[in-house]
């Protein structure tokens, strides 16, 4: 398997900074008097002759993505609807594919059918009147039954389904095996365990480290914080938020993180840049905790190390149960100011949840399973990776997606929340100064943010 694919999956699940503030701003204070108004749409459920009618119509659809490659899955859509055309683009990947979609919203010209949206971003598509359309009437009620619960909690809030699942990221983790085993150590079952290995490791490597806190991936952070059973951001899709950052629990994980760090026993390099790859490709990191996209993408980071790695559940903070949490994923959402809404509808229902098509985003695009079906089918499953030692990976990981708690909230301003995460416990783990503080700060200045917007914070 090339570098090439491995290196563009990194920035699929990309948690960079999404927004444009402009845009924001004026969504916030609801002056967006250009743009055009929501468009009409009945509760009730598109019939199948008037959906079969749409998919028998002329109809070009243009849909954003960043998936490589994707052609493949619609051209089986068009083929199977040859009325249907589909205009692919890629206008980039994170903050530029986000900051294109507001401004052609925000003009009223030039924005897609179909978009993709990360879960975290669905909120801020939705705030108010919201761009996304309601896909509950043009989807079978029994879709819900095709994902584990935590998928769907991601996409269906606020009484409405505001997208298709196309990927996930429960996290778990990697770890060499070798280095380990040198060690005297086994993967960690417990975050105590962890702690206790981190300073027995280091104590034998005093150029290596059981782990790395980065300093700069709030995406990472938050998913510990899921995983702990925090729930730190509601929003009730108009004017209330919930900013809870800084409660016991939050703390205890933000405490357990610095104490590593500042200890000396876990490095504090930022990620996703020359100097991480090369430490996980020299041995500078026994472990990655990391989600579901990530075995593909250490493979080809670190291809010299094939045969050393492992996958494992995260370490537990209770020890009778796993639980774990999940890092990226996305959706395909339909934009209301869509000509075409059924067809669009059908476009982002079929791509995601056809068998042919779900199944060659799992195993030539390398997108990890929304779909249980997908989850558990044998060529996914039982797929043997040399890389780890001829361990089934996405079976691990399938296992592991079981086990992730649903519920999980977001805000509408996701962007500033992670970009105030580097300013304040991400300075804090840079500079190794109390994560705790880091943590208040972060919850200071994310709630002063939503006051400062006009939202009510409960």
């Amino acid at each position: 398997m090339s570098a090439t694919p491995i290196t563009r999956r990194k920035f699929l699940i990309s948690t960079a900074a999404a927004a444009s503030s402009t845009w924001f701003l004026a969504a916030c204070g609801g002056s967006n008097e250009e743009s055009p108004g929501p468009a009409a749409q009945s509760a009730s459920a598109v019939s199948q002759s008037d959906i079969d009618k749409a998919l028998d119509t002329e109809t070009t659809l243009t849909f954003w993505t960043w998936v490589p490659d994707i052609q493949k899955e619609v051209k089986l859509f068009t083929t199977k609807y040859p009325k249907m055309k589909v205009n692919v683009v890629n206008v980039g990947q994170g903050a530029p594919h986000y900051q294109k979609l507001r401004t052609a919203i925000q003009s009223g010209q030039g924005a897609p059918d179909v978009t993709q949206v990360e879960f975290q971003y669905i909120n801020s598509f939705t705030l108010g009147e919201g761009n996304l359309l309601d896909l509950t009437p043009y989807v079978p009620a029994t879709l819900k039954d095709s994902y584990p619960d935590w998928v769907w909690s991601q996409v269906n809030t606020n009484g409405g389904l505001w997208g298709i699942p196309q990927d996930t990221g429960p996290m778990g983790l990697l770890y060499r095996d070798d280095l380990l085993k040198a060690a005297g150590l086994e993967a960690p079952k417990t975050y105590d365990d962890f702690a206790a290995a981190a300073e027995t490791y280091h104590s034998k490597n005093s150029k290596s480290y059981l782990v790395n806190v980065a300093p700069n991936e709030p995406g990472q952070f938050v998913a510990y914080l899921w995983q702990a059973g925090v729930r730190p951001f509601t929003f009730d899709g108009q004017q209330t938020v919930k900013v809870d950052l800084a409660n016991d629990e939050a703390k205890r994980v933000a405490k357990f993180w610095g104490d590593l760090v500042t200890a000396g026993t876990a490095s504090n390099d930022p990620d996703f840049n020359d100097s991480w790859y090369q430490g996980l490709a020299n041995g500078k990191y026994a472990t990655l905790p990391i989600a579901a996209w990530g075995p593909v993408f250490l493979q080809g980071t670190a291809g010299k190390t094939s045969g050393k790695w492992r996958a494992a559940d995260l370490p537990q903070w209770d020890a009778s149960k796993i639980v774990s949490s999940n890092w990226g994923g996305s959706t395909d959402a339909v934009l209301k100011s869509s000509k075409n809404q059924i067809a669009a509808a059908q476009l982002a229902l079929y791509i995601n949840t056809d068998k042919e098509s779900a199944l060659t985003l799992a195993n030539e695009q390398f997108l990890f399973p929304a779909m249980k079906e997908i989850l558990a089918d044998p060529s996914f499953v039982n797929q043997e990776a040399k890389f780890y030692g001829g361990q089934k990976v996405n079976e691990k990981f399938a296992q592991i997606s079981e086990t992730v708690t649903p519920d999980f909230g977001w805000l509408p301003f996701m962007d500033v929340v992670y970009s105030s995460f580097n300013e304040t416990i991400g300075k804090a783990f840079a500079d190794k100064t109390d994560a705790v503080a880091g943590l208040q700060a972060w919850q200071d200045a994310c709630a002063k943010y939503a006051k400062d917007q006009g939202f009510t914070v409960s």
